[in-house]
């Protein structure tokens, strides 16, 4: 994989494929690229999909220093840059949504037409997972927590019939620091005051059945953000991009290929 510099000097390994527009997708926290290995394709009749693995992850640079959402967003810029794309739609997912209102809130004209997914605005409005979520993926029995984690992602009819692997439970070539430093960033993360500059065209997506990152976060998400369009999907968990994707996949194509010019 070939390699962007942060303005830090860390190295970011980065992936394109397909042809057409480009379309950033960003991963959820602790996850490289391969978080999207299921559905990218869906993406490729009019675009030419960029994935990148986060510092700490894949084959990206490690360091042991504070991690940030916005951080994050200054690595998805270096991509850009090695890339010389001017500009690209950005749908990021869960921790990657968060990236993703940064990049469009600070990078305005790097950010044609945006999509946020199964997030949150972060800090004091938004609304946390309840205890009993917490409790389940702290579980001291890396089995339970795994298993804890795959029916927040994944509704039970879709576990059974599944054969899995499945690319969202995290990476497991991570170093334990690295792994700490993406949660702090994600639980860090608050971008309420910047949500209002946003001014590209935004459509959030949201699984109902979502208690890993709560539903309700996406109406916050929607309202804070002028014009934004909300979609919801009935009976979706976390991973609603993956296990409902003949859903998601055509609504979000839909709404890029609608607000192009």
């Amino acid at each position: 994989m070939p390699h962007a510099k942060s303005t830090d000097g860390v190295r970011i390994a980065y992936r394109t494929q397909g042809d057409g527009a480009p379309l950033m997708l960003l991963a959820g926290q602790a996850n490289n690229h391969h978080w999207w290995d299921g559905v990218r394709d869906d993406f490729h009749a009019h675009h030419r999909t960029i994935t990148f693995d986060y510092r700490g992850t894949g084959d990206s640079d490690k360091p042991d220093m504070p991690y940030s959402t916005t951080g994050f967003a200054d690595d998805a810029i270096a991509v850009l840059d090695d890339l010389g794309i001017d500009s690209a739609d950005v749908y990021g997912t869960s921790m990657g949504g968060r990236v993703a209102q940064w990049l469009a809130a600070r990078h305005p004209d790097r950010v044609r037409a945006l999509v946020l997914g199964c997030t949150t605005p972060g800090g004091r409005h938004a609304i946390e997972r309840d205890n009993e979520v917490r409790r389940s993926l702290a579980d001291p029995d890396p089995a339970a927590a795994r298993a804890a984690l795959l029916e927040l992602m994944y509704t039970p009819t879709y576990l059974a019939i599944a054969p899995g692997p499945f690319n969202t439970l995290g990476d497991p070539t991570m170093p334990a620091y690295a792994r700490r430093r993406h949660l702090l960033a994600s639980a860090r993360h608050d971008a309420w005051d910047a949500l209002p500059d946003i001014g590209v065209p935004t459509l959030v997506v949201h699984g109902t059945d979502d208690r890993f990152n709560p539903a309700a976060n996406a109406a916050l998400l929607a309202d804070r953000i002028p014009g934004a369009q909300l979609r919801l999907i009935p009976g979706a968990r976390h991973a609603y991009f993956d296990e409902f994707r003949a859903t998601a996949g055509p609504l979000v194509s839909d709404f890029l290929n609608s607000v192009r010019p």
